[in-house]
């Protein structure tokens, strides 16, 4: 513990020394960090998609410094330190834990979700509303994950999963109700309702869509690579082939998959 706790120390004495002496340190807002913290977040992402322990080590590295860089200007704006930041993290893990720090029995993990829950709207400074704490700019996909799964912490989801299923189907219906009459908007709107029903699918049989849709992306890209690349050792172009050609080429790609 002295040897993380001395790390850490180390830490901030550079960015202290850093925000004092580089030019580049010292001119950062949190207005210019912001974007640098999204793609340092989504890089972290990638590596924990590729698996790989030292890339989730290094961008783990790279938010933390994000962590240490805002909590050092707010204190140069005597707004807050890391000490507050960290107190009060500290705080509210013990508080949403009461049944590791208290009296509280919990039989399973959705126990746990649903007293978590419940205890941010008790919160003095916490979310009012179930769905207030979902940020406004996430994600389409992982914003509809978030909801239902905030819904889901109050009670509000399906009695038996595979009742989604049926949800599926009628907004499937809908959807192809409204792409015969062409009309853009009302398509938009029930794409957006069969998106979200499958989404809960997702939700409700534990895969994860996000990274379910990325590996899809991933797998598509292989073989499209694989179809590209084919065509260029036969000297032909992708836009002379037909159709039925790319088909030959693409289940060979699936082929060596296997």
């Amino acid at each position: 513990m002295r040897d993380k706790t001395a790390a850490f120390g180390r830490l901030l004495e550079i960015m202290d020394e850093l925000r004092e002496k580089c030019p580049w340190d010292r001119k950062q807002t949190n207005e210019s960090l912001r974007t640098l913290t999204i793609e340092e977040t989504y890089e972290l992402a990638d590596a924990i998609l590729e698996g790989g322990n030292e890339a989730i080590r290094k961008e783990l590295g790279d938010l933390l410094l994000h962590i240490v860089f805002y909590a050092k200007i707010g204190e140069e704006k005597g707004a807050f330190s890391i000490k507050e930041v960290i107190d009060s993290l500290i705080e509210k893990l013990i508080y949403r834990h009461p049944h590791i720090f208290g009296e509280t029995k919990v039989k399973d993990a959705r126990e746990v979700e649903q007293n978590w829950e419940a205890l941010k709207l008790k919160e003095k400074d916490g979310n009012r509303s179930v769905l207030a704490g979902v940020p406004k700019s996430l994600p389409a996909m992982v914003k509809a994950n978030r909801i239902q799964d905030k819904a889901r912490g109050v009670g509000f989801d399906w009695e038996h999963r595979e009742q989604v299923w049926d949800k599926v189907q009628e907004e499937l219906g809908e959807l192809k109700a409204e792409m015969l009459k062409n009309d853009r908007d009302a398509m938009e709107d029930e794409f957006g309702d069969l998106f979200f029903s499958l989404i809960n699918a997702a939700r409700l049989y534990g895969v994860n869509p996000e990274n379910a849709l990325e590996r899809t992306n991933q797998k598509f890209i292989k073989r499209f690579n694989y179809l590209e690349q084919k065509t260029i050792k036969q000297g032909i172009n992708l836009k002379d082939l037909s159709l039925s050609q790319m088909d030959e080429i693409w289940n060979a790609a699936k082929q060596e998959e296997r």
